[in-house]
């Protein structure tokens, strides 16, 4: 992301931040692991194919937390803080649901690289993770590849997310609404959700050109409807 393209998605999204500002809620661990090269598994593919949008994706790390899989994990178990949306990652994306992966061979991320980002991403394999499948379709330098997500990330503002999570009606066309109405110049037509099958709050995607605007999202990708049901895990809060 070039210095005026970044500038442009901050001051399209300069609101007053409300829940969660991750900034003040992480620690940054003193001893963190070193990263590992990871390398594509055998069911899925090199995919270098040209990338002419992104989506810049949030996870809702309350929800991820509920799993008692991952209560142990740097994230979930309140070593490094606790956290709301933290960024599962900026993934290129074409014109259909064949998106570029893996598309090179990339070394591990440096421990400087880690620290970084650590706090907005806390997990080292999820970052080295989304270094090699995504990073390697954009750029063979990790810093312009976390540089450019940090910049988004960092724009975010989030709707009140503790009210939301005690409406008992509260459905997907709602909360896209309310997080549309929390950034300036997102619109809830530019804002993907995804949910479990119990209907908790998974994930949010925000579609992006290929100049990171905001834009409105692909009609190939199946998203719940509007009207569906939603419920947000808040955690022990």
């Amino acid at each position: 992301m070039s210095s005026s393209k970044g500038a442009l998605f901050v001051a399209a999204l300069m609101l007053p931040q409300t829940a969660f500002a991750q900034s003040a809620l992480c620690r940054l661990p003193q001893r963190l692991p070193d990263a590992r090269p990871e390398y594509p598994p055998r069911a899925q593919d090199v995919r270098p194919t040209k990338v002419t949008n992104y989506l810049l994706t949030l996870s809702w790390s309350p929800g991820h937390c509920r799993s008692e899989r991952n209560r142990d994990s740097t994230q979930c178990d309140g070593s490094a803080g606790r956290f709301g949306f933290v960024l599962h990652g900026l993934w290129p994306e074409t014109d259909g649901p064949a998106y570029p992966q893996w598309c090179a061979p990339v070394p591990a991320l440096s421990r400087q690289i880690i620290r970084e980002n650590f706090c907005m991403t806390p997990s080292v394999d999820l970052l080295q993770h989304e270094w090699a499948k995504h990073g390697s379709c954009m750029t063979r330098d990790p810093q312009k590849y976390f540089r450019p997500a940090r910049i988004m990330y960092e724009a975010i503002r989030y709707p009140d997310m503790d009210r939301m999570s005690r409406d008992r009606n509260l459905t997907v066309g709602t909360f896209r609404l309310n997080f549309a109405r929390a950034n300036k110049g997102i619109r809830p037509d530019m804002i993907q959700v995804a949910k479990t099958k119990e209907n908790w709050l998974d994930e949010v995607r925000i579609c992006l050109a290929k100049d990171f605007k905001p834009q409105r999202c692909p009609a190939h990708v199946r998203m719940p409807s509007d009207r569906s049901k939603l419920k947000i895990w808040r955690g022990g809060r």
